[in-house]
């Protein structure tokens, strides 16, 4: 069956982006499940996908992990003088425990994820990366989840024609250490699922067990929020969403979850959390993020925000990224 490939609604290729970024189908056969509700062979879903990795639009298809559930991360930023801004960000590249590194407009001019499978190999790597490029890092850990998602739905509305339900603050304690199964697991998905007919019998040969306990333990996950989605993980750049600003305000304590409960909600938002303030350097402790096609949408959109949440009297910054330095998924081991 001949397909069209172009990026109307009814494509495939727009559909197997836009429609599959979660809910994917956790069963022995996923590309099988795709390709009938398409309408498509398993061949061309199989096809398709691995020509969207090929062209960078998705890094992977799997799942998206919730921080701080599993091992250890931390938002991090550093004051780079821009003469040397290239260098620095290749040397903090280097670190497989970085996942991504942006350039954003403002005097900390570089910001990076680092993850790591511990609490003692994060700060390991917190420690390399400070001698490796020669300057302190800004340490900002997550304190409180409000929303964390970055999916991108494509036709400009809610995703699947459903509005997000209301969000539930999360506050973090301590991840349980993983179980070898677990762990062996979690380093085989982390590359995402293979290209194949039967991609988790693939992983379960992989980690050393039963293709039926790795579908167990990832559905086991994604109910025990521990996953939080399971699908096509794509690369919001290359798809048209350039102006990425992280909108960051200095909310009085009291006034935090209601104020981050509210940002979670609002169409736009895709990551909505809390992190500590450092003063005297870093005041801001309500941290979310705006993706749009267009600078001027985006700065419009913030300021819709900030008027609908009555923040006027907050002080605030809005922090545009520049460069994209890196984007990988995170690296727990």
């Amino acid at each position: 069956m001949a397909q069209t490939l172009d990026h109307g609604p009814e494509s495939l290729h727009f559909r197997l982006l836009n429609d599959f970024q979660r809910d994917f189908p956790l069963c022995p056969a996923p590309f099988a499940e795709l390709a009938s509700r398409l309408g498509v062979a398993e061949g061309v879903v199989i096809r398709q996908l691995e020509a969207l990795r090929h062209e960078g639009k998705i890094s992977r298809v799997g799942p998206v992990f919730a921080p701080k559930r599993i091992g250890a991360s931390t938002l991090a930023a550093m004051a780079v003088p821009p003469a040397q801004l290239d260098a620095v960000a290749q040397a903090v590249n280097r670190f497989p425990e970085v996942n991504h590194n942006y350039e954003r407009e403002h005097r900390y001019n570089l910001w990076f994820v680092v993850t790591a499978g511990s609490e003692g190999r994060l700060a390991a790597a917190l420690g390399a990366i400070e001698q490796a490029a020669g300057f302190s890092v800004l340490r900002l850990p997550l304190e409180q989840e409000f929303h964390i998602d970055l999916g991108f739905c494509l036709n400009g509305g809610e995703k699947g024609g459903q509005k997000r339900s209301a969000p539930v603050a999360r506050e973090f304690t301590p991840p349980r250490p993983l179980e070898e199964l677990e762990r062996r697991l979690v380093m085989a998905l982390q590359e995402g699922l293979p290209f194949f007919i039967r991609p988790f019998q693939v992983l379960a040969q992989r980690v050393g067990c039963e293709e039926v306990e790795v579908l167990e333990r990832i559905r086991r996950w994604c109910d025990e929020g521990i996953i939080k989605r399971f699908g096509v993980v794509v690369r919001h750049h290359e798809l048209g969403f350039r102006a990425n600003a992280m909108l960051v305000h200095d909310i009085p304590d009291a006034e935090v979850e209601r104020v981050g409960n509210f940002l979670a909600q609002a169409e736009g938002v895709t990551l909505c959390y809390r992190r500590p303030r450092v003063l005297p350097d870093w005041p801001y402790n309500l941290f979310c993020m705006i993706h749009g096609q267009a600078r001027a949408d985006v700065e419009a959109r913030i300021a819709a925000l900030r008027a609908e949440a009555g923040l006027g009297s907050y002080a605030h910054e809005i922090l545009f990224s520049r460069t994209r330095f890196k984007q990988t998924g995170a690296r727990y081991a």
